[in-house]
């Protein structure tokens, strides 16, 4: 059904895990939904079909808001938390297994160890540009809607039937698709309803999925949700909105991470609207979340002003001051211009 997956690769991976003894599972830096329902699902694959020693290692913790995905059943490592045991890790690892993120740079605090490693490597990925040469095998087409989709046909596949994969690998594939695709909003195919339907039907209580993501909020969240599209949401004359979350805001709402996931889509929803931004103050930088309705690409617009890349209609990047910018005052001007020009 997906053209990546092919079986000369399903026997490569299939003699790459019987080959091999201890697995790191590792995800992007910032991890979201389908990092965290991908790297759960294949290590309780791992462990509970293959009964490997395997662990998942990620660059951050995960936010509140999405860490039921992960059960207290998979070992887990964060680098921001045990740099060392995370990287000792990754270096006494016979395979490592990359998922939702096209190279090592995405994992930025982690990139050295793999960068160090030579175990082989497999690439499970839905983003444009994979890094082929850093991977002993590669999974990756964009043509589908997450890496938690991609991961579900190799393990049916692998496992020869749904109903033979583990409940919790299940759920969890069903919550990384489900938050990737903002649940079946975007990035759909056909092949992500076939998946959803043959979750279902072998007993995946999507209920609950949906309950955990969409009605556990804090009253925090609501609150600063309200305020940001009230208070911050600037429209432009060319179609365009933008938001910045300032240290203030996120100190005023008590704001956690994840907290403003589906922020950025919500101006979507506005006729004349074409692309939206989310900028989010950090230590060192504004993290820039994208989104655009269908013929206008937000990936261009992370690529040329952002120092990101993403989906055709869903990306990211950054800006740094004293780099991109002088200042974190001075990103609205820098937005505005970037917009004027690009929709221009």
């Amino acid at each position: 059904m997906i053209p990546c997956i092919t079986s000369s690769k399903l026997e490569s991976l299939k003699a790459l895990l019987d080959g091999t003894g201890k697995v790191s599972v590792i995800a992007h830096v910032h991890p979201d939904g389908d990092a965290a329902g991908s790297t759960a699902a294949m290590c309780l694959y791992l462990r509970e079909n293959l009964g490997k020693d395997a662990a998942v290692v990620l660059p951050e913790t995960l936010p509140d808001s999405i860490r039921f995905i992960m059960p207290g059943s998979v070992p887990c490592l964060f680098a921001d938390k045990s740099p060392e045991e995370a990287a000792a890790r990754i270096a006494e690892s016979s395979l490592i297994v990359l998922l939702d993120c096209n190279g090592f740079s995405r994992t930025e605090g982690l990139c050295a160890a793999l960068e160090a490693s030579d175990a082989p490597k497999v690439l499970i990925d839905h983003h444009l540009n994979p890094q082929q040469r850093q991977f002993s095998l590669v999974f990756s087409t964009p043509e589908i809607s997450s890496a938690s989709e991609l991961l579900y046909w190799i393990l049916k596949a692998l496992a020869g039937g749904t109903e033979k994969l583990p409940a919790a690998c299940r759920t969890a594939l069903c919550a990384g698709m489900t938050t990737d695709t903002n649940n079946f909003a975007n990035s759909v195919f056909p092949s992500t309803f076939a998946m959803a339907s043959e979750l279902i039907a072998s007993g995946t209580d999507r209920d609950a999925v949906i309950g955990h993501i969409y009605q556990e909020y804090r009253e925090n969240r609501i609150r600063l949700m309200g305020y940001m599209q009230s208070r911050e949401m600037v429209l432009t004359p060319d179609g365009a909105a933008y938001m910045i979350l300032t240290k203030d805001i996120q100190e005023r709402f008590g704001y956690r991470e994840g907290e403003t996931e589906g922020l950025v889509n919500v101006p979507l929803a506005i006729r004349e609207v074409r692309l939206s931004i989310l900028l989010t103050e950090k230590e060192d930088c504004l993290r820039v979340s994208v989104r655009s309705k269908k013929g206008t690409s937000a990936q261009q617009l992370a690529v040329r002003y952002f120092n990101g890349g993403g989906h055709e209609n869903a990306a990211g990047g950054k800006l740094v001051p004293g780099q991109d910018i002088p200042e974190v005052k001075d990103a609205r001007r820098y937005v505005e211009s970037a917009l004027k020009e690009f929709l221009a």
